[in-house]
């Protein structure tokens, strides 16, 4: 894969340097990066999703790279257009999402790759959505350390973005860096492929298909010009001055004091120091200071403003303007919001964003270390939601469709459950508030476990209950240790998480303890050519399963020669010859095992 990475430092290169990128569709050509784009989407869940065909990851090989490749070279390869499902929002409402046929997934995938390696230095750096490295807590990070002194917020949101977004303006928005029609009209085909919906075909005539892998790179893509008129427009034009003059009263109470002391009036002193301290040291209406800042993720953004409502007003109308005249898009009314910064909080990203103010709080150096701070909240209402969904009446109760699973999958569900939301709310400065859901969990936890085993939940604490070390001290938890003979034991731990804020957190695991026998990467499997059951090389694929459980349920009695192999080297993946392939899914078997 070295001509790869070449390949795409190259792109990457050009792209930095703001040079056009031109006969980028003969890189299609490149069976290399089919198998570097492979390697990148394989292990998702959703590559053994069907889209509109019978067509998975499974039976992936060489011949039908090269099919693609084939088709790509003649300019005759087709979109299949893309199964339409509905996932629920947190509205209520419901989110369309488009299923690619695995081919397509693939082709995505490899341009996705180009696409990206060109595009990512030219990005704004207020963008945060569906980049490397960057991501919701980054978007967060900036907000609570630059935005100091924020009096407005305005929370921006586009309505039906991805749903909207207009098919010339995202070309014409291409077609000024890559100067290459085919390659413009493979998108353009893309775009236009339709979807099915009970089994009935429609145009896609707007909008990028949610759920297919390059859909967040080209809403970047056509957000960017959203992203260059605020950066280069908004921003300088509502933006002025270094800071804000001093506040002449708080100077007149600051000197009127100082005079009390030098006189031996103590008492006057004290009383005008008192009133200084609820005035602000700088004039909040100073004509000669504004300050305008902006974060995107995805099609959410939010502008903070220092400096008059009017103005934030004016903002507000001249990015409805440009979205509507420019863009062809259009801000949600419910959603786009003016909120003050210091009486209001503004909701972006899941939290809760709000200017802090104390006059009382004071530093080291006697100074008001809180006031104009930025402050991240975990809301009070997404505890409650979460909370809700392990109790009934009020009291947490057990999951009865988790009795069939073992007693380590279900610790091991519960705390990436917990674990998820702990982490995504490690910037809050009351994520302690986490600790009621921990209890809610771990109350349903241990009623499902007692539940399971017929025994009570003080003999559930009593057999499983540990204290495992954190580097915050010790922290009780409910573990299950599975040993294994001459390997370490596998551990599933529910609890142990510290519930104390980080000001640098980011998307961390905490991983359960799992051993880990080192692998072959799966392109050069597949590349030897040479099936891993009876080594023959007639028509090598791969076989692919969703996880290694599904080979304890399929293993029943006497486990085929195959199961046993994937088992054994824990792995989702097995290169195959054809003949063994149809066997596996026929029930058959293979052929002339190899002998390890």
């Amino acid at each position: 894969m070295r001509d790869t990475r070449l390949i795409l430092k190259v792109i990457h290169d050009r792209g930095k340097k703001g040079l056009p990128l031109e006969r980028v569709y003969r890189l299609l050509f490149n069976p290399n990066l089919f198998l570097h784009a492979y390697m990148n989407i394989y292990p998702n869940q959703g590559a053994m999703t069907k889209g509109t065909t019978e067509e998975t990851v499974d039976a992936m090989s060489q011949e039908k790279i090269q099919k693609i490749i084939e088709d790509l070279r003649f300019e005759r390869y087709k979109w299949t257009p893309v199964r339409r499902t509905y996932i629920p929002k947190a509205n209520g409402k419901k989110r369309p999402l488009g299923i690619p046929t695995w081919s397509d997934k693939l082709l995505q995938e490899v341009m996705r790759l180009i696409l990206e390696a060109y595009y990512e230095p030219t990005f704004s750096e207020h963008s945060h959505g569906f980049r490397p490295n960057k991501g919701c807590h980054t978007a967060l990070q900036t907000i609570q350390r630059k935005w100091k002194g924020t009096k407005w917020f305005i929370e921006g949101d586009i309505k039906g973005c991805f749903d909207n977004i207009d098919h010339q303006v995202l070309l014409d928005t291409l077609r000024e860096k890559i100067h290459d029609n085919r390659f413009l009209r493979l998108i353009e085909n893309l775009l236009k492929a339709g979807y099915l919906e009970d089994w009935k075909y429609n145009p896609t005539l707007s909008g990028a298909p949610q759920g297919g892998i390059i859909s967040p790179l080209l809403s970047n893509i056509y957000l960017n010009r959203l992203d260059e008129y605020v950066g280069n427009e908004l921003l300088p034009s509502h933006t002025r001055g270094e800071k804000r003059t001093v506040n002449k009263e708080y100077k007149k109470l600051c000197q009127a004091a100082y005079f009390a002391r030098k006189t031996g009036k103590t008492e006057l002193a004290k009383e005008l120091g008192q009133q200084q301290r609820l005035l602000p040291y700088a004039d909040p209406k100073d004509p000669d200071y504004r300050k305008l800042l902006y974060v995107r993720y995805a099609d959410d953004f939010l502008l903070g403003f220092a400096g008059p409502k009017a103005e934030a007003e004016e903002i507000k109308e001249k990015l409805r303007d440009f979205l509507r005249d420019d863009l062809k898009l259009e801000l949600s009314e419910e959603k786009t919001l003016i909120t003050h910064a210091q009486t209001e909080r503004a909701r972006f990203l899941g939290y809760e964003i709000v200017s802090q103010h104390e006059d009382t709080k004071r530093d080291r150096m006697n100074v008001r270390s809180t006031n104009g701070v930025i402050g991240l909240r975990l809301p009070a209402d997404v505890v409650e939601k979460k909370c809700r969904l392990y109790m009934k009446d009020g009291k947490p109760i057990h999951r009865i469709e988790l009795l069939n699973e073992t007693m380590y999958d279900i610790v091991s569900l519960y705390q990436s459950e917990y674990r998820g939301l702990v982490n995504y709310y490690l910037l809050a400065q009351n994520v302690c508030w986490l600790n009621k859901l921990k209890w809610v969990m771990e109350t349903s936890l241990t009623k499902t476990l007692a539940h399971k085993l017929k025994i009570s939940v003080s003999q559930v604490y009593k057999k499983y209950g540990n204290t495992c070390q954190t580097e915050h001290g010790p922290r009780k938890c409910i573990e299950i240790r599975l040993e294994r003979e001459g390997k370490p034991p596998l551990i599933a731990r529910y609890g142990g998480i510290p519930l104390r804020r980080q000001r640098d957190a980011s998307i961390t695991d905490h991983r359960d303890y799992r051993f880990r026998p080192s692998r072959v990467e799966l392109s050069k499997r597949l590349l030897a050519d040479k099936c891993e059951l009876c080594g023959s090389t007639e028509k090598v694929a791969v076989h692919h399963i969703r996880s290694l459980k599904d080979l304890k349920k399929r293993g029943q009695g006497e486990r085929p020669v195959w199961i046993q192999v994937m088992a054994a080297r824990r792995r989702k993946t097995l290169v195959t010859c054809h003949y063994c392939h149809v066997a596996i899914h026929a029930g058959r078997p293979t052929r002339h095992p190899v002998e390890e």
